[in-house]
């Protein structure tokens, strides 16, 4: 039945993430004990005042419509947030509310690209990216950022990767699935190509507020008024505030490439749903308390199971620097234990030793698998153990 399917249709990958999650909760509902370390969404409630603040928001009747780009109160909230934790200043005129940031950057795609223009994608890379480009009658340019180079890209990379069909590049800073930041002064370099071969930077900020250690986040458009000028910034709660199901992102950047992405939101999704945006109006202007709180257990979840993880035999792991993710280069743990590749590895650990990940081949790194530590520190630490075990039993010397 494929000819009743349009071509693009035909071409979709299915999201990686979703499928292992799907696969995990199949095997747990056949009573198997599955561990599920696939999730990219915090394994905490939605703190309290948000929720107060979206029955409020019921009660009073605020069920309603609203503005396509967002409500007014919403905008407002979201251009304190830029400029309380990012120095940065935009008008109304500049911002976009959508259903989640996933689907704001399909709407960005969907308005700057048109066929065969290329947006230009780090590897490791956040799975929908080269889905939603293609989508939009794009090229996905992929460039590989290295473990050396603690898989981000340089600013001679890019230099060599753009063309006269460029539009755009993506910057995912903390990244999803390395966990790794881009300094200021690599955000600097890589900006100063962006204005010399005069592309745009889709700056994907999602993971803005999970930093640990010394690192600090730093917005690419923060560093002159030329290079936020090109840059459109897609931020949200979902993850910040353990809002995933809520679907609220948005866009800041340029009015026309907004009002673009606007337009194209009243013919296709309304506006985010209403009483999202009010829960989101509190979890902005309301205490921050929450976010920190959250920040701090997956540190520590981090400092404890990051060495536990480095041991086993033939994983290399980087230790991240935000985000909740850890992606080590299993290679060598897959062929010493007899699979062909990373993959076969993947659904052994599932079948076997009951451990669901995400292989790296979703993220553009075969070599690599994603474990998320967005759940509890027991379950942690018995993941581990059954890997290592499973590893250990299979090992070829």
């Amino acid at each position: 039945m494929n000819h009743l399917l349009a071509n693009r249709a035909q071409t979709l990958t299915p999201s990686a993430t979703l499928a292992i999650t799907a696969k995990a909760k199949e095997l747990k509902e056949q009573g198997v004990d599955v561990i599920g370390l696939g999730a990219g969404e915090p394994d905490f409630n939605t703190p309290e005042n948000i929720l107060q603040a979206a029955k409020d928001s019921m009660d009073a009747g605020l069920t309603k419509y609203t503005p396509a780009g967002g409500l007014p109160a919403l905008k407002q909230a979201v251009i304190a947030k830029l400029e309380r934790d990012n120095n940065l200043t935009y008008s109304a005129n500049e911002v976009m509310i959508g259903v989640g940031a996933k689907h704001v950057l399909y709407t960005l795609f969907q308005v700057i690209l048109n066929e065969g223009d290329e947006v230009i994608i780090p590897i490791p890379y956040w799975v929908s990216y080269p889905e939603q480009v293609k989508l939009a009658g794009g090229v996905p340019v992929y460039i590989e950022g290295t473990a050396e180079q603690q898989y981000k890209i340089t600013a001679q990379q890019l230099r060599d990767a753009v063309t006269d069909k460029t539009k755009a590049v993506i910057i995912n800073s903390p990244s999803n699935p390395s966990g790794m930041i881009y300094s200021k002064e690599e955000l600097a370099e890589l900006a100063a190509v962006a204005e010399e071969k005069n592309i745009l930077i889709v700056s994907d900020e999602i993971y803005e507020k999970l930093v640990y250690g010394d690192n600090a986040h730093y917005s690419i458009a923060q560093l002159s008024d030329s290079v936020k000028a090109r840059t459109i910034v897609v931020n949200g709660v979902a993850k910040s505030h353990s809002m995933t199901g809520w679907r609220i992102g948005y866009a800041a950047g340029d009015a026309v490439i907004i009002k673009a992405m606007t337009d194209l939101a009243s013919h296709s999704t309304s506006n985010a749903t209403t009483t999202a945006q009010y829960a989101t109006i509190e979890a902005y202007n309301g205490p921050q308390d929450a976010v920190e709180t959250m920040r701090q257990a997956f540190e520590s979840r981090l400092e404890v199971i990051y060495p536990k993880l480095s041991a086993i035999p033939g994983f290399n792991v980087l230790k991240p620097q935000g985000a909740f993710y850890l992606l080590p280069d299993v290679a060598e743990a897959a062929q010493k234990t007899g699979y062909a590749s990373v993959d076969d590895f993947v659904a052994a650990l599932l079948t076997e030793a009951n451990v669901a990940v995400v292989p790296g081949s979703g993220f553009g790194s075969p070599r690599t698998i994603r474990l998320s530590y967005a759940t509890s520190l027991e379950l942690l630490e018995e993941a581990v153990k059954r890997m290592h075990a499973f590893v250990e039993s299979k090992w070829q010397a």
